[in-house]
């Protein structure tokens, strides 16, 4: 077995909320030897196993009494090419934005909108990764992975996997059942953009001369991205640590009235996406600080370590900001980053 077990490892380097604390065991696995090795010993000694990428949406509560396994697979493949799509399995240790820029490179077009999201491919269907008007969804197949329980080849359909906004059945009946060790993605080889959400919409019209390739919108995505969120690298983050809220109708109706500036966004169902971040500042929460934790300025969305924090005081201040809002409100805030460690 290649893969280094180790003991009592401190966790702080592999998230990027720099929050400590620390594993019972940790292994890295680049293969699906190591990775079945690795099952077979957490099953031997009786540790619950925590699947771990880039740890860009994680918040480690405190020490992880589990065996922590970072997926580090690597490979991208070209299952089948037509004149108008190309199917590709691509390994889930695989660098989210690389892929993305690699898929543009090669004259593969769709996941443009989703540059610069943080993290691993694997992590990708888990929150059913979303951005600037697109969703994993549009362009995912399949989802490969490992039972955790004992190690058998588990292949869901797009269909499968429950997808819903940053939801999927990874986030219910398969939490913490399995390790994802690869995806299938289905896209175009024809330029088709996309352009609608406001935010793109409005970078366009003020830059009339550009044309909306699909590497323009890719450089225009990771342009406003870079403008709007803090490097993980430079201020510790996860992006956006609350989901925008989904509200009836009717409710969302009694807001716009109450609160006229309230940013509000109508979905084929018939419900409203509510600004979360909208609603923070509202509170009073944009870029406020609470010892080495706070509120990012430029976002209300990012909660960031500015050193020392621990995740269980930043669950307590996400807490307090989705008290306000429902207060404020009525509605209710959920975080997105998963939560893992005992609580101390």
């Amino acid at each position: 077995m290649r893969m280094q077990f180790l003991r009592g490892e401190a966790l702080q380097r592999y998230n990027t909320l720099a929050l400590q604390a620390r594993a019972q065991a940790f292994v890295s696995v680049s293969t699906e030897a190591d990775l079945l090795a690795a099952l077979t010993l957490a099953r031997e000694q009786q540790l619950p196993v925590v699947p771990l990428g880039e740890g860009s949406n994680v918040v480690f509560a405190g020490d992880l009494d589990a065996l922590v396994i970072q997926q580090r697979m690597k490979g991208i493949e070209v299952l089948a090419l037509a004149d108008d799509a190309v199917r590709l399995r691509v390994a889930a240790g695989e660098n989210w934005h690389a892929l993305v820029q690699w898929t543009l490179a090669q004259g593969y077009f769709g996941l443009e909108n989703l540059a610069l999201i943080p993290g691993t491919v694997g992590a990708a269907p888990i929150q059913n990764i979303g951005a600037y008007g697109v969703e994993l969804q549009a362009s995912l197949l399949q989802v490969h992975a490992r039972q955790i329980a004992d190690g058998k080849v588990l292949v869901l359909s797009n269909e499968a996997c429950e997808f819903g906004y940053r939801d999927s059945i990874f986030k219910h009946q398969l939490q913490d059942q399995l390790v994802i060790t690869a995806v299938e993605l289905q896209l175009a080889r024809h330029p088709a953009v996309n352009v609608a959400y406001p935010a793109l919409a409005s970078y366009f019209a003020e830059h009339a001369d550009v044309d909306p390739t699909p590497q323009a919108v890719f450089d225009a995505v990771v342009g406003i991205r870079r403008s709007k969120l803090p490097d993980p690298a430079q201020v510790p983050n996860a992006g956006s640590f609350f989901k925008n809220p989904v509200v009836a109708g009717k409710l969302a109706e009694e807001l716009r009235a109450a609160f006229p500036g309230l940013p509000c966004f109508s979905q084929p169902d018939g419900a409203v996406k509510l600004s979360a971040a909208w609603m923070i500042d509202r509170c009073g929460w944009k870029g406020a600080r609470l010892g080495e934790l706070g509120v990012h300025a430029e976002h209300a969305l990012v909660l960031v370590n500015y050193g020392g924090g621990s995740g269980e005081r930043l669950l307590a201040l996400a807490t307090d900001i989705a008290a306000s809002v429902w207060d404020a409100f009525g509605v209710r805030l959920e975080i997105e980053p998963r939560v893992y460690g005992r609580r101390v």
